[in-house]
C-alpha cells in the first residue's frame, strides 16, 4: 500500500511539473507548416517571431531543402531586423555548410549588402570624427563579398548591382587612403604620408585620387630631403597630368573627408 501511495505521489508530482511547462503550439507542426508560418512572420515584419520559427525548424528538421532555405531566410531576417552581426554570422555559416549550393550567389550578395548598408548607414554618425582613426572594415568586407560574387557567378542576377556597388566601394577605400595621407602630412609624418599616397597609386589608381596622390608624394619626399624620389614622383605626375595645377602650385592640404563620396 505504501508503495502504491508513493508511486501515486511521484506521478502527481511529475504531472504537476509537466503542467508548468510553457505551451508550444508548434510541437505538432510539420516542416512545411513551420516554414510557411516563418515566412508569413518575416513578410509581416515580425522578425523576432520569424527568427524563433526558423530556429525551431532547423532544430527539428536539420536536413533537407526546408532547413537550407531557413538558413538563408534567417540571414535575411537578421538583416531586416537591423542585426548586421547576426546576419553576417548566419550568411557565413551557410557559405561554410553549403559551398556548392545553387543559391550561393544570393547569400554572397546578401553578405555584401549587409556590410555595404552597415557602412553607409553609419556615415552620418562619423561626420564629426577623424576618419584616419577608423578602419573602414565594412567597406573592405562588402567589396570582398561582391568581388567573390561577380568572380564566381558573373551571370548571376545580382552581379550587375554588385559591380556597381564595388565601384563606389573602391572609391571609398581610395578616398580613405588619401584622407589618411593628408592627415599624416598635416602632422609632419611625411614618410607615413608618402606610404599611404603610394598605396593609392598602386591599389586605387582609377578612383580619381591619383593626381593628388602623386603630388602629395612629391611634397612628402621634398620634406624628407630625398630629391631623387621627389623628382621621380614629379616626372610621373608630369607624364600623366602635364597640365596639373600641382606642378605650378605644389600640393596643399585639402580638407575633404573621404566619406563624402557617398554624396
Amino acid at each position: 500500500m505504501k508503495r502504491y501511495v508513493a508511486a501515486m505521489l511521484v506521478a502527481l508530482s511529475l504531472a504537476g511539473c509537466a503542467s508548468n511547462e510553457p505551451y508550444d503550439e508548434t510541437r505538432s507542426w510539420t516542416v512545411e507548416k513551420l516554414y510557411a508560418e516563418a515566412r508569413d512572420e518575416l513578410n509581416s515584419g515580425n522578425y523576432t517571431r520569424a527568427v524563433k520559427l526558423y530556429e525551431t525548424l532547423e532544430a527539428r528538421f536539420p536536413y533537407g531543402r526546408y532547413a537550407q532555405q531557413s538558413e538563408m531566410d534567417l540571414a535575411y531576417t537578421h538583416y531586416k531586423d537591423n542585426e548586421p552581426e547576426l546576419a553576417i554570422a548566419a550568411a557565413d555559416r551557410f557559405i561554410k555548410l553549403h559551398p556548392t549550393h545553387p543559391n550561393l550567389d544570393y547569400v554572397l550578395y546578401l553578405k555584401g549588402l549587409v556590410y555595404y548598408n552597415d557602412d553607409s548607414g553609419l556615415l552620418a554618425k562619423w561626420a564629426g570624427q577623424d576618419m584616419s582613426e577608423r578602419d573602414p572594415r565594412a567597406t573592405r568586407e562588402a567589396f570582398l563579398a561582391f568581388r567573390e560574387l561577380t568572380s564566381r557567378f558573373p551571370n548571376s542576377q545580382y552581379s550587375a548591382d554588385a559591380a556597381e556597388k564595388m565601384n563606389k566601394l573602391i572609391k571609398a577605400l581610395g578616398g580613405h587612403e588619401m584622407h589618411v595621407a593628408r592627415y599624416y602630412m598635416k602632422r609632419g609624418a611625411y614618410l607615413a604620408a608618402a606610404g599611404r599616397a603610394q598605396n593609392v597609386v598602386k591599389e586605387y589608381a582609377n578612383t580619381g585620387y591619383l593626381e593628388e596622390a602623386l603630388a602629395l608624394t612629391v611634397t612628402a619626399y621634398d620634406k624628407l630631403g630625398v630629391p631623387q624620389l621627389r623628382d621621380d614622383a614629379r616626372r610621373v605626375l608630369e607624364l600623366n597630368y602635364p597640365k596639373s595645377q600641382y606642378l605650378a602650385n605644389g600640393w596643399q592640404t585639402e580638407e575633404m573627408p573621404w566619406w563624402k563620396f557617398w554624396k
